[in-house]
């Protein structure tokens, strides 16, 4: 903001001085061409009345041929406005030639002109000679003060622009400032929030205006806790009541005589469990209860991989060095786990590494499978997405381990990505930020 005012600000002076360039040329060949006009009629009086021509310093001399170089600097506006005057006086010139000559301290030509003359000479740094041809009679000559640049108005402007950003830059930033502080205090706030955390109100500071915005942040703040706190009481509530005749049922299905049935029935109702855990979890993310640690990643993934190794499943893991960082190492390892589960039942065996990184931490687990379709990546971390054309339904879930694992990933400010391999099977990477 300040700068776009600081560049409106000079876009307005830069007019300004050319609006100003422009009026102090028109005045300055008005200068020259009044006094010279008037002159010249006076001279050519006094040459009918046989008197003399150049008898006063610094006005018109006669010469016999014109003394402008041609190839000097000539101002042809000048010469028009000269031609113009002298033809309303009823005078008729031949050529008029003009050229702007440099002068400087102690030059000679200074002593055609009075002190005063001369120092506004000496002053803007030249002179114009200004030549006007009578048709027979030779040349009227005429010398006269001439600013040879623009400086002056140019380092007037720069003055200008300077006191203006003084006047007006200054209280502007300070009001900028004044504005940015609370503001700067209100985004860290937003980023910063996590329902279930010590709630710090954002000090309300600024103008009215910024005070009410923080107030109604502080508000929905609140708001937002309580909605949440509620939830968790709800879900508490759902999973104790369904729990409780799940257990009823595991209870009740010893009785079942046949051992086929009673095996199906136990199966059925622990899937019944896990699906219920999954959708707890990925409900509860928004308000993790488990603290952030330090431990060593590489460990951990470790861990889980030596889990399933332990059922007898087809799981390896590429040794890496100890790899320190802050998370929630209980949700990392469901994260993990999900992942490898999916590698298992759909590739029947699993690859796992850990790739540190300068920036980042990626946890990659390979399968051997069938692969996602291209066009199906991205739907698969929809809840409840199962795409039933690759995967095997007797042997598949509901469709939350993707959901529940980018979830957790993403909490962590990381993510998960698919990509198919060309060799065959899919790698599913999460990428972890190294904090």
């Amino acid at each position: 903001m300040v700068l776009l005012i600081a560049i409106a600000l000079f876009v307005a002076q830069a007019i300004n001085f050319a609006i100003q360039l422009q009026d102090r040329r028109a005045s300055r060949y008005d200068q020259a061409t009044g006094p010279v006009v008037t002159r010249i009629v006076d001279a050519v009086e006094r040459a009918n009345a046989g008197r003399p021509v150049d008898h006063d310093r610094g006005h018109v001399r006669l010469a016999v041929i014109s003394p402008v170089d041609p190839a000097g600097e000539h101002q042809p506006a000048v010469e028009q406005g000269l031609r113009t005057a002298l033809e309303e006086a009823g005078l008729k010139v031949g050529r008029i030639e003009t050229e702007v000559r440099a002068i400087n301290k102690g030059d000679r030509r200074l002593r055609r002109w009075g002190p005063r003359v001369a120092e506004r000479a000496l002053k803007m740094g030249g002179e114009l000679v200004i030549a006007v041809e009578q048709p027979g009679q030779g040349w009227l000559v005429l010398n006269a003060p001439w600013p040879r640049a623009e400086a002056y108005l140019i380092w007037r402007l720069i003055w200008q622009t300077l006191v203006l950003y003084a006047i007006v830059l200054v209280p502007v930033l300070w009001i900028g400032r004044r504005i940015s502080q609370p503001l700067r205090s209100l985004t860290a706030a937003a980023r910063a929030f996590m329902p279930g955390e010590v709630d710090v109100p954002v000090e309300e500071r600024g103008p009215q205006d910024l005070r009410d915005v923080i107030a109604a942040f502080n508000g929905l703040r609140l708001r937002v806790s309580a909605m949440l706190d509620e939830k968790d009481r709800m879900l508490g509530a759902i999973g104790h009541d369904l729990r409780t005749p799940l257990a009823a049922l595991r209870v009740r299905i010893e009785s079942v005589e046949d051992d086929t049935d009673r095996t199906k029935m136990a199966d059925t109702i622990e899937e019944m469990n896990r699906t219920l855990d999954d959708i707890l979890s990925l409900a509860r993310l928004g308000r993790p209860s488990e603290p952030l640690t330090e431990v060593d990643l590489a460990a951990l993934v470790d861990a889980v991989v030596e889990d399933f190794r332990d059922l007898d499943n087809d799981v390896t893991f590429e040794e890496a060095a100890r790899l320190r960082m802050r998370l929630r190492p209980s949700l990392i390892r469901r994260a993990v786990r999900n992942l490898i589960e999916n590698a298992i039942k759909y590739g029947e065996s699993a690859e796992v590494r850990v790739v540190p990184g300068e920036h980042e931490v990626a946890i990659v687990v390979a399968d051997k499978g069938p692969g996602i379709p291209p066009e199906h990546l991205g739907d698969v971390f929809d809840a409840f997405t199962r795409l039933e054309t690759s995967r095997n339904k007797e042997t598949g879930g509901i469709g939350l381990g993707l959901a529940l694992a980018r979830a957790i990933v993403r909490e962590a400010g990381g993510d998960i990505t698919l990509v198919n391999q060309p060799e065959g099977g899919l790698a599913a990477t999460i990428t972890l930020p190294r904090r």
